[in-house]
């Protein structure tokens, strides 16, 4: 099960070393190149590559796999094989040990992954090493509960024996957003092994390195050869192609609602199972008796951490009108502060992810002022000192005019806050009610009861009450409406992966 040495791994420096090396060359050492597919690299089948960039520099600093339907082909097949062999064949138990060596092998190499992301995504190093600390505990937690899916007994009378068995659905793509490589990753393939099934996962064109270096991981720590397989490239030549497979029994999908829609209409043809997660434009609601101070921090960490790039970012914030004015001019202040620049740098935002994302959200801006809102802060591209070639955003603040406006009604995925001001709770219910997703809510009050109408009221998929992001692994996330279907994490990401099977025996 060893892996070739056509793409060596990185080898493990220290963070400071790691730091030096991109900081020298612009790049790292080792980064595979090649597909991983049946547990070993695998170059691609029409020999083409593209290349990766620095969002903080604006420049490539990698080539991989440009792979195509062929190349999908042979890892549907690999983890087909993986599946109904050396995988399907292991015990619960023996899988939860093997998603525990992947969360020991991934402590001890955490910086190297860390380092990787920031790179690749451009997010602050910080925020990569959060993301890292998180696949640890998702790979912990699922490992723990892959002996833990249990059936149930059918009470049919005495004459008959009735159970459920929950069964792996089998082969399962992981269609991977740019946003949070590895994280988004993890969350999929982790319940996916857990519950016994093989993956062929495809992520962003722009983010390849950190999912084709955990399956290689994977491999180090038991698993067999094919139950986990990574094929690059673009949507288009590969992530097309794998969402249409006949031999994939589950599709999960991170993206935006058009992409999401035509991966639906693909699975269509083949009756494939689907778990879509389309992004959102959650709703901040801040009331007058709220912690103004706690408040603070909780907005600016939920629309700017990395860069307003997430899908659940509290991108809309609903202010009561007794506060609006100061808790808007505190906020302007902050924002004004806020230090921008490359990942590795001592900054509070980092770049968006390509030339063409800020392209997009400098386009929201412009038609948004255009149209009358008012921009309180930020509000155009930047060109940070030391990152002059890299693509930056000012954190911006929008005070929208109305509740049709795009600023409010549109997710525009990068550091861009819009404003609504509110009469009282029920008004604010109301705005975080009309748009067309339902992903995420979050509400600041002092008021138990307020929280819990506010929490029953509006339709997301979770509700953070004095905290926004609250949680983690153990809470399961997905949205409603035009935001997605199913769920991930928790206990409810694990059935995902699952069918039941009914069991029915008459006795003598």
């Amino acid at each position: 099960m060893s892996a070739s040495l056509a793409n060596p791994t990185l080898a493990a420096p220290t963070l400071a070393e790691g730091m030096a090396e991109i900081r020298a060359t612009g790049t790292l050492t080792g980064l595979p190149r090649d597909h991983f597919i049946a547990g070993r690299w695998t170059p691609p089948a029409s020999g083409a590559r593209m290349d990766s960039a620095d969002p903080g520099r604006g420049a490539p600093f990698a080539a991989f796999a440009n792979g195509d339907a062929e190349d999908v082909d042979r890892a549907v097949t690999a983890a087909r094989a993986a599946f109904t062999g050396a995988w399907g064949d292991a015990s619960p138990a023996e899988r939860g040990r093997v998603l525990q060596r992947m969360a020991s092998l991934l402590r001890a190499e955490a910086d190297r992954f860390a380092l990787v992301e920031c790179l690749d995504s451009g997010k602050r190093l910080s925020e990569a090493q959060g993301d890292v600390r998180g696949v640890i505990r998702a790979f912990e937690y699922y490992a723990g509960a892959a002996d833990k899916l249990e059936g149930a007994s059918l009470p049919l009378g005495r004459n008959y024996l009735g159970f459920t068995l929950d069964e792996p659905v089998g082969v399962c793509a992981q269609v991977i957003p740019w946003n949070y490589p590895l994280s988004t990753a993890a969350r999929g393939i982790a319940p996916a092994l857990a519950a016994g099934c093989a993956i062929v996962a495809k992520p962003a064109e722009q983010t390849p390195f950190t999912a084709l270096m955990l399956a290689e991981l994977a491999t180090r720590a038991g698993l067999p050869d094919g139950a986990l397989n990574v094929v690059t490239g673009t949507g288009a030549r590969a992530g097309a192609p794998l969402v249409a497979h006949p031999g994939i029994h589950h599709i999960t999908f991170t993206g935006s609602v058009p992409t999401g829609i035509r991966v639906m209409q693909a699975a269509a043809e083949n009756v494939t199972r689907l778990v879509l997660e389309l992004g959102g434009k959650s709703p901040l609601v801040v009331l007058a008796d709220a912690d103004l101070d706690i408040a603070l921090e909780g907005v600016l960490e939920a629309i700017y951490e990395n860069a307003g790039q997430i899908c659940s970012a509290g991108s809309r914030l609903v202010l009561e009108r007794p506060i609006a004015d100061e808790f808007l001019a505190r906020l302007v202040a902050r924002v004004e502060k806020l230090r921008l620049g490359h990942g590795l740098d001592a900054v509070d935002v980092g770049p968006v992810n390509s030339a063409l994302q800020l392209e997009r959200i400098d386009a929201h801006v412009r038609r948004a002022e255009a149209a009358g809102n008012g921009i309180l802060a930020g509000g155009g591209i930047v060109h940070p000192a030391g990152a002059e070639g890299g693509w930056f955003f000012a954190p911006t603040i929008v005070l929208a005019r109305g509740l049709d406006d795009p600023i409010v009604t549109e997710e525009i995925f990068g550091p861009v806050l819009a404003v609504q001001i509110v009469g009282d709770l029920d008004e604010a219910i109301h705005v975080a009610n009309a748009t067309e997703f339902a992903l995420v809510a979050g509400i600041y009050t002092a008021s138990f009861d307020k929280a819990q109408r506010f929490a029953r009221r509006v339709d997301a998929g979770q509700v953070y009450i004095n905290e926004y992001f609250a949680g983690g692994i153990e809470v399961p996330f997905g949205g409603n409406r035009k935001s997605g279907f199913g769920r991930e994490k928790g206990m409810e990401g694990l059935r995902s992966y699952c069918r039941t099977k009914s069991i029915v025996a008459r006795l003598r």
